[in-house]
């Protein structure tokens, strides 16, 4: 029947266990079973605990108890049964098949850890009399079988009012083994009466097994809701929801400039006068005197500055600026107030650069106070007024740069009789084509010069918007004509219409390479270089002379030497330091005039 091993429900007995248990009676059916009497309770009484304490492990089981044990101590007798047939028992235990028998040559499997010990089950209370007549009386007192110590008392399965054993989680899974054979399965009991089911239709307890397979001991957990995708879903929500709102509000205050309307806060009117001695101050008091020339004549046009001398319209300008309208040309003069007039051209010079043009008709005219050049100083602060690229009334300030700086503009004839030589004022105030003939005020808002020439970047000289072709604009090297020597020019040409020129009566050789002004070996026409009866043959000079110095201050080639020499009025006394034959010689002269172009 077990094939050498125990069953399931078996255990090893002792051997005096063994000789007390008494061989059962033979039942009248083959199947080896024997009815149980089921225990009832009596209304209002708790069933008794008559199994008494649980076998500790290793230890033989108790012996059952006999019905009659059972009625003796509670009292009742056992009536007779009756002939008729019998009732169902109320609790039928079956065999289950014998384990299969191991193959010993195959490697067992990995033993299960054993269950924990079960609380005894408690058993009902004693069936009163009247039921217990109805029951018929059992056929045997014993036992089928040796009782299991590795189950519960009394005979390996639990009562039907035992409490369930508490739910046993399943472990974690484990990777399959290999097993010669398949594990055994416990067997299934049926019982009379049914578990009760617990409220809610939850799952009932389940007896663990510790032979079963894991995780089949237990009945699955329902899987919980994940809270953590609804948090998420509504935080992507939530910023969609932020987004599109934030985005609208976004447009609307861009579109409309805010929500609400906006305020900025600001200065109170404050006074609006400044010292006579700043730049504002400054260009106040001379814009009304300055004018923007237009020029058209001899297919060409231009724009330059211009201002006024005097109570009679007579406005000083550079001579490149009306060149064009020197003989029918059409000169429109434009005031600071907006007021435009026709002009006329007075006279103009070459050499020197400046012209007057007169209006007429005009009422209301401010001239500007002229100044003394000669006593300006390198670093003197001043503003310059003009029509840059026909912007007019623009005012730039700046400082004297240096003085009595040799410059030379025009030469466009190439014959020479349209360069101009100018002692000049250097600034660093912006002058731009259309800045010509404009005024160039000190402190007191005097003219002290006459805007005339830019230095271009590329190492030529400009004249602003005659011969400034090839300048792009200011890089902070401005020249300005001395007003000292302008006053002079525009006398004489508003009383002559024509300028004198100071001269000394010589021929210069331009080629010369030396350091000075050389005295040449023949004049243009072939004629002798220095002029019979003029200022340098009075004073001595010869041809081939080298003139280092004008009045002390040094001369590097013949262009400056006219310079110096221009800056002098006629008659004026110069003396001329020279080189002669290796030796330096000093000579004193008084200085010519000649009718200038």
């Amino acid at each position: 029947m077990n094939n050498g091993k125990p069953n399931w429900w078996s255990r090893p007995s002792s051997a005096p266990e063994a000789a007390r248990i008494p061989t059962p009676p033979p039942a009248d059916e083959g199947d080896g079973d024997f009815p149980l009497p089921a225990p009832r309770s009596s209304a209002g009484q708790e069933p008794a605990d008559l199994t008494g304490p649980a076998p500790a492990p290793g230890s033989p089981a108790p012996e059952p108890l006999a019905a009659e044990a059972v009625a003796a101590d509670s009292g009742q007798a056992p009536e007779a049964q009756a002939p008729e047939a019998a009732p169902e028992p109320a609790v039928e235990l079956t065999k289950s098949a014998p384990e299969p028998a191991v193959d010993p040559t195959k490697t067992a499997p990995a033993a299960e850890p054993a269950a924990p010990p079960v609380e005894p089950a408690p058993v009902a209370a004693p069936v009163p009399a009247a039921a217990e007549a109805q029951a018929p009386a059992p056929q045997a007192r014993q036992p089928l079988h040796t009782p299991d110590e590795y189950r519960t008392p009394p005979y390996g399965e639990p009562g039907p009012w035992a409490p369930a054993p508490p739910v046993q989680r399943p472990p974690a899974a484990v990777p399959p083994q290999a097993h010669p054979h398949p594990q055994p399965q416990p067997p299934v009991h049926a019982h009379a009466h049914p578990h009760p089911q617990p409220p809610g239709g939850a799952t009932p307890w389940v007896q663990y097994d510790p032979w079963s397979a894991p995780g089949t001991g237990a009945p699955p957990l329902p899987a919980k809701k994940s809270r953590k995708g609804l948090a998420l879903a509504a935080a992507l929500a939530f910023a969609l929801v932020t987004g599109v709102i934030g985005g609208g509000i976004g447009a609307y205050v861009e579109r409309n400039g805010g929500l609400t309307t906006v305020e900025l806060p600001q200065a109170e009117p404050g006074d609006t006068g400044r010292a006579p001695d700043s730049v504002a101050g400054i260009a106040a008091s001379a814009l009304p005197g300055v004018v923007t020339l237009h020029v058209r004549g001899n297919g060409s046009s231009g724009t330059g500055t211009g201002f006024v001398l005097d109570t009679k319209g007579h406005i000083l300008t550079n001579n490149h600026v009306v060149d064009g309208a020197a003989s029918s040309g059409d000169i429109s003069v434009t005031f600071s107030s907006g007021e435009t007039a026709r002009a006329k051209l007075i006279g103009k010079d070459t050499g020197y650069d400046l012209a007057v043009v007169q209006v007429t008709g005009v009422s209301g005219l401010k001239a500007l106070p002229l100044g003394n050049s000669d006593d300006v100083r390198v670093g003197d602060p001043v503003v310059a007024i003009g029509a840059p690229f026909d912007l007019s009334n623009t005012v730039t300030s700046g400082i004297i740069s240096a003085k009595e700086r040799p410059i030379t503009a025009g030469g466009e004839k190439g014959d020479g009789s349209d360069i101009s030589y100018v002692d000049a004022l250097q600034t660093d105030a912006p002058i731009n084509p259309g800045n010509s003939g404009g005024p160039l005020l000190d402190s007191k808002a005097r003219v002290i010069g006459i805007n005339s020439a830019i230095r271009a970047a590329g190492g030529g000289s400009g004249e602003g918007e005659g011969g400034g072709a090839s300048q792009p604009g200011s890089i902070g090297l401005g020249f300005a004509i001395p007003i000292n020597q302008g006053k002079r020019v525009a006398e004489e040409l508003i009383n002559t219409g024509k300028a004198t020129h100071p001269v000394i009566g010589v021929s210069l050789d331009m080629q010369f390479n030396g350091d000075g002004a050389r005295v040449g070996e023949k004049g243009k026409d072939g004629s002798a270089s220095v002029t019979a009866g003029g200022p340098a043959a009075e004073a001595g000079l010869r041809p081939g002379d080298v003139i280092t110095k004008v009045d002390g201050q040094r001369v590097h080639n013949g262009e400056e030497l006219i310079v110096k020499i221009r800056a002098h009025r006629p008659g004026d006394k110069l003396e001329l330091t020279l080189s002669r034959d290796g030796k330096e010689l000093t000579k004193t002269l008084t200085l010519g005039s000649s009718q200038g172009t």
